[in-house]
């Protein structure tokens, strides 16, 4: 297990990769996803579109898990060997993230990521420290409040 490690996300953009190397031709999907504290999943899905990379989780058997997206920005380092991605965020904190929902990943969505896991990216920045939901926002009600 690695210490957890979020200055990936304290002044960068939460919608890149800041992995050193940089994640180049790889293609991530199928990599399996660690934790800080374990492994949670397999990536379905990984875009590289500059200040907009994410990837999506899978966290497990269909009726277990569910599909959530990670922002590229809490990707601390990619292990291409093993095949496995190593995240800034503890398992809890992936499970308890908003549903990944194709229909609705659209800016409004993206934007109660980046404040759920506390980015700093355009996108939905309210500029204020996350609260005890993990998020920059108290809870509202909506199906993002766990």
């Amino acid at each position: 297990m690695f210490e957890q490690d979020r200055s990936t996300t304290a002044g960068t953009d939460i919608w890149t990769f800041q992995t050193d190397p940089t994640i180049g031709d790889i293609d991530l999907t199928g990599f399996k996803i660690e934790a800080t504290d374990g492994s949670i999943g397999k990536i379905d899905e990984a875009t590289y579109d500059v200040g907009s990379s994410y990837v999506i989780v899978d966290t497990g058997p269909w009726i277990f898990g569910k599909k959530v997206m990670l922002p590229a920005g809490v990707v601390q380092r990619v292990d291409p060997e093993s095949e496995t991605v190593f995240v800034n965020r503890t398992k809890d904190e992936i499970k308890s993230a908003p549903e990944f929902d194709d229909t609705v990943a659209d800016a409004e969505y993206r934007g109660r990521l980046s404040d759920y896991y506390g980015g700093s990216g355009a996108i939905g920045q309210t500029g204020r420290p996350a609260g005890p939901y993990g998020r920059a926002d108290e809870p509202t009600g909506d199906d993002f409040t766990r």
